[in-house]
C-alpha cells in the first residue's frame, strides 16, 4: 500500500488526471480527508474550470434555490407583493387574525365599477374591500375606558364637524379624523376624559395634512381649543397617534363609499369616471344623515361601505343600491333598520342646503363639511328608539369641550 503523498509524484500525476473524470467523486472524498496535501484542491478547481458547461446546471439550480430561500427568510411572499384578484380573494377569507374583533356583513362581491381606462376595475374594487378588513373599528373600545361614555364621543365629533366648517375643511378630512380617533382609542386603555379634546384636534390636524391642499396651521388648531391644547401638546400627541396607528392612515371612509355609490348611480360617461356626475343637492341630503348617524357609537357596529349603502337605501330603491354596491338585502337590512330613526329625524328638520364658501368653487362646495345642531338631532333620534339604553344628555357633561363660538373666530379663518 502506498502513502497518499505519492499521489502527487511525477510518476502518478498523468494517471490521476485521466482518472479524475471517471472517479471524481471518489477522489474528492479521499482528498478531502488528506490534510497534508493542500495542492489537491487546486487540481480539482482547475479541472472544474476546464469544464464549465457540465457545471452550469447545478449553478443555476443553486442560485434559484438561494433566491427562494431569501424570500422565506424575510417573511415575504410574491403573492403578497404582487396583488392579483385571485390572491386577494383568498386572503380575505382568512380572518383568523381578527378573532378579537366583531365583524359583520363581510362580503366579497362582483365589482360594480365600469371599465376604467386608467386601472383595472376589479383591482380597484378588491383593494377597497381589503381596506374594510385592514382598518378595524369597534364600539367595544369603550370597555377599555371605564371613565368615558358614548355621549362624550358624540360631543367631540360634533365639535370636530363645527371646526371643519369654520376652517373650510373637506368632508373626507372630518371623516378621516373620526376614523383616526376611533381606531386610536381601540389601542389605548383607561383614557382620561380631559384628554379627548387633545386627541380629537390632533386627529383633525393629521387628517388635514393628508387631505387638504392648504391645511390650517398648527397654531390655528391650538387656537380653536380656546387654550385647552397647546401647540407642543398637539405635536406630542401626533407622534403618539401615528405610532399607535402604525402609520395606517388611508382607510376608505364612509364618504369615500358614498361618493363611489353616487357616481356609479349617475354615471353617464364612463371615460370621465373621476369627474363627479351626481346631484349635489341629493348628495348633501345623504351626507347630513351620515353626519348624524356617525355620532352614535353604534355606527361602529357596521363597516363603512355598509353604512354608506344603508344611507343610500333611504333615498333610492334597493335595486339601485344593489346596482351600485352589489350588496344583498341581508347585508344591509340590519343597518337600514338601525338608521331609520336618524332618517326620521333628518326628514323632520329643515332640508339641507348648499352653502357658499370663500375661495371654494361652485362645483366643489358639496365637498366642504358643514355643521348643524347635530346634538339636538341626535337626542331626538334616540327618543325615537324606545329600546335605547344610552340617551344623549349634553348638559350632563357640559364643560368638557370649550371652543369659542364661530362668530368669535378671526375673519381670515
Amino acid at each position: 500500500m502506498f502513502s497518499p503523498c505519492l499521489l502527487f509524484s511525477g510518476t502518478l500525476k498523468p494517471s490521476i488526471d485521466r482518472m479524475a473524470n471517471v472517479r471524481r467523486s471518489g477522489r474528492i472524498t479521499l482528498q478531502a480527508r488528506d490534510e497534508n496535501a493542500p495542492e489537491q484542491n487546486v487540481k480539482i478547481t482547475r479541472k472544474r474550470k476546464s469544464e464549465p458547461s457540465k457545471k452550469m446546471p447545478p449553478a443555476v439550480t443553486k442560485q434559484s434555490y438561494e433566491i427562494q430561500k431569501r424570500w422565506s427568510e424575510e417573511g415575504a411572499s410574491p403573492c403578497v407583493l404582487v396583488e392579483t384578484p385571485h390572491k386577494e380573494l383568498v386572503m380575505t377569507r382568512d380572518l383568523s387574525g381578527f378573532k378579537q374583533f366583531r365583524f359583520k356583513n363581510i362580503f366579497i362581491k362582483t365589482s360594480p365599477l365600469p371599465c376604467l381606462s386608467w386601472a383595472s376595475s376589479d383591482d380597484v374594487w378588491i383593494k377597497m374591500l381589503n381596506k374594510e378588513l385592514k382598518y378595524v373599528h369597534d364600539k367595544g373600545f369603550l370597555q377599555q375606558h371605564p371613565k368615558l361614555k358614548s355621549k362624550m364621543r358624540a360631543i367631540l365629533l360634533d365639535w370636530l364637524l363645527e371646526v371643519s366648517e369654520v376652517y373650510t375643511l373637506h368632508r373626507e378630512t372630518a371623516y378621516l379624523a373620526q376614523d383616526f380617533f376611533d381606531r386610536f382609542m381601540l389601542t389605548q386603555d383607561d383614557m382620561e376624559k380631559d384628554r379627548l379634546q387633545l386627541i380629537g384636534i390632533t386627529a383633525l390636524f393629521i387628517a388635514s395634512k393628508i387631505e387638504e391642499i392648504y391645511p390650517p396651521k398648527l397654531h390655528e388648531f391650538a387656537y380653536v381649543t380656546d387654550g385647552a391644547c397647546e401647540e407642543e401638546a398637539i405635536l406630542e400627541m401626533e407622534l403618539v397617534m401615528l405610532k399607535a396607528l402604525n402609520w395606517n392612515l388611508c382607510p376608505e371612509t364612509v364618504i369615500t363609499w358614498l361618493k363611489l355609490y353616487a357616481q356609479v348611480e349617475s354615471l353617464k360617461d364612463g371615460v370621465n369616471f373621476l369627474v363627479p356626475q351626481f346631484s349635489q343637492d341629493t348628495y348633501i341630503q345623504i351626507t347630513q344623515l351620515l353626519d348624524l348617524a356617525m355620532l352614535d357609537i353604534n355606527s361602529l357596529d357596521y363597516q363603512y361601505g355598509i353604512l354608506a349603502a344603508a344611507a343610500f337605501c333611504h333615498f333610492f330603491s334597493f335595486d339601485v343600491v344593489l346596482k351600485v354596491s352589489g350588496l344583498t338585502w341581508d347585508n344591509i337590512a340590519p343597518c337600514v333598520r338601525w338608521m331609520t330613526p336618524f332618517m326620521c329625524t333628518v326628514s323632520a328638520c329643515p332640508r339641507a342646503e348648499l352653502k357658499d364658501f370663500k375661495k371654494v368653487t361652485s362645483d366643489d362646495r358639496h365637498n366642504i363639511q358643514t355643521h348643524v345642531d347635530y346634538l339636538s338631532m341626535l337626542s331626538d333620534a334616540h327618543q325615537r328608539q324606545p329600546d335605547s339604553q344610552d340617551r344623549l344628555s349634553p348638559a350632563a357633561i357640559g364643560g368638557i369641550l370649550t371652543p369659542p363660538k364661530s362668530t368669535e373666530k378671526p375673519a381670515n379663518h
